[in-house]
C-alpha cells in the first residue's frame, strides 16, 4: 500500500485501531539512534520533515532482505490485537486516518528510510529537511523482541 501521510511534528504512526499512542516511546535512544518510538500501542516513525511524506506498508510472510538503498533501517514490534492497523499523523482527524486489515496478532515492523524526491502531491517547499520514502514491511512473529537498528544512518539530522 502506497501512502502520502501528513507527518506533522516530524512523525507519523502505525498503531492498532483499538489503541492510542501516548508519546512514551520517545526515549533519548529512540530520538538519537532508533528514529522510531516503540510503545505497547504501536510505533511512531520520525521523519526528516514536518510535511507530507511518502510511505509504503507491505505485509509479508517472513522478514525480507534489507533494502539496498536505505540509509537507516530499524525494526520494532507492532501489536495488532484488533486486526486493524491505523496509519496517521499526530494532527490528523479520524477522517484522514488510513486503515488496513491483518490477522490479529504480533507483527515485526521494519522501517527503512530510503532517499527520495518530493512526493507527487503538493508539499511545503518552505519546510526544511530531506525527502525520504518511509518503507514499512511487516510480518507475523510469535514472540516479542527489542527495537533493533539494522543499519544506522547519520546520528543527527538537520533541524
Amino acid at each position: 500500500m502506497h501512502l502520502v501521510v501528513h507527518a506533522d511534528q516530524r512523525q507519523f504512526s502505525l498503531r492498532d485501531s483499538g489503541s492510542r499512542m501516548d508519546g512514551s516511546g520517545w526515549t533519548p535512544a529512540a530520538v538519537e539512534f532508533h528514529r522510531i518510538a516503540a510503545e505497547p500501542a504501536g510505533i511512531a516513525i520520525a521523519t526528516a520533515r514536518s510535511d507530507l511524506v511518502e510511505s509504503s506498508v507491505t505485509l509479508l510472510p517472513s522478514p525480507p532482505a534489507l533494502a539496498s538503498g536505505a540509509e537507516h533501517v530499524v525494526e520494532a514490534d507492532l501489536p495488532v490485537p484488533s486486526g486493524r492497523v491505523v496509519i496517521s499523523g499526530p494532527a490528523d482527524y479520524p477522517s484522514q486516518e488510513k486503515f488496513f486489515s491483518v490477522l490479529p496478532g504480533l507483527y515485526r515492523a521494519r522501517v527503512s528510510y530510503v532517499p527520495a524526491g518530493p512526493p507527487s502531491v503538493d508539499w511545503n517547499d518552505h519546510e526544511y529537511g530531506e525527502h525520504y520514502r518511509y518503507v514499512v514491511e511487516m510480518w507475523p512473529v510469535t514472540s516479542p523482541s527489542e527495537v533493533e537498528v539494522l543499519r544506522q544512518g547519520a546520528s543527527v539530522w538537520d533541524g
